[in-house]
């Protein structure tokens, strides 16, 4: 559990789409530093290619990032896992053509003031479902498969992997999930692992926007991918 959960709590807000963050050049400028940058995960399995941004790579966009986020949420510091080296980390960009599950973002430093986390889409395919539901633990993934939570490990954990954990379904109550919800988003989930869960925000993909929202939110990929979808997945701190 983190440690200044007053001021965690005192800075969260409700999840918000900024329209136009990008305009259609830049998009194309963030498209190429992608395509620029080297592989960091190449993810078979789950069929997902993730790359690191590291600062001094792209610095136009960098300055972009930076000065825009700072309008709308103030104030913060990157957060996201740096080099061995100390090099600092601006983002992960993840092109996935699988749903990625259920999880909340909450870091690997449990005396960290966890803030905002941004999704800037470089495709128009993907939706990202956001649950009313919070976490105030470190970056885990919610699961009731047995042979995931078999995965866990304090060694894991040290090299910046999730928490493999069931929790969530002795937090928040056993009511069943909504059939609706989960006939149109989230088919990829097993509905016994949602109960007692409420979808606050389905945020649909656009080329441009940037999607801010808590890291104390409990969320997920929606199965709805219309063969593979790129997008920059930012975290902050105070």
């Amino acid at each position: 559990m983190h440690e200044n959960l007053n001021k965690i709590k005192s800075l969260e807000g409700s999840p918000k789409v900024i329209k136009k963050f990008l305009n259609s050049n830049e998009v194309e400028k963030f498209l190429k530093l992608y395509s620029e940058l080297p592989v960091t995960v190449n993810n078979l399995k789950q069929k997902v290619v993730k790359k690191r941004w590291i600062s001094g790579f792209g610095k136009e966009q960098e300055q972009i990032l930076r000065e825009r986020i700072k309008l709308e949420i103030g104030d913060f510091v990157m957060d996201n896992i740096n080099e061995k080296d100390g090099t600092e980390c601006l983002g992960l960009f993840q092109e996935s053509f699988n749903p990625i599950g259920l999880h909340v973002d909450g870091g690997f430093n449990l005396k960290d003031i966890i803030y905002k986390q941004t999704l800037l889409p470089l495709s128009n395919h993907g939706e990202t479902i956001i649950f009313k539901n919070r976490y105030y633990g470190p970056s885990t993934n919610f699961t009731n498969k047995e042979n995931d939570l078999k995965e866990n490990s304090p060694e894991n954990f040290k090299k910046g992997k999730n928490v493999r954990s069931s929790d969530h379904l002795k937090m928040y109550g056993d009511k069943v999930f909504n059939k609706s919800d989960y006939e149109q988003y989230l088919k990829h989930e097993d509905i016994n692992n949602l109960n007692g869960l409420e979808v606050e925000f389905v945020y649909k993909w656009n080329l441009g926007d940037l999607f801010i929202f808590d890291r104390t939110h409990l969320h997920c990929s929606s199965c709805n991918i219309n063969g593979k979808k790129i997008g920059l997945a930012t975290f902050t701190k105070k």
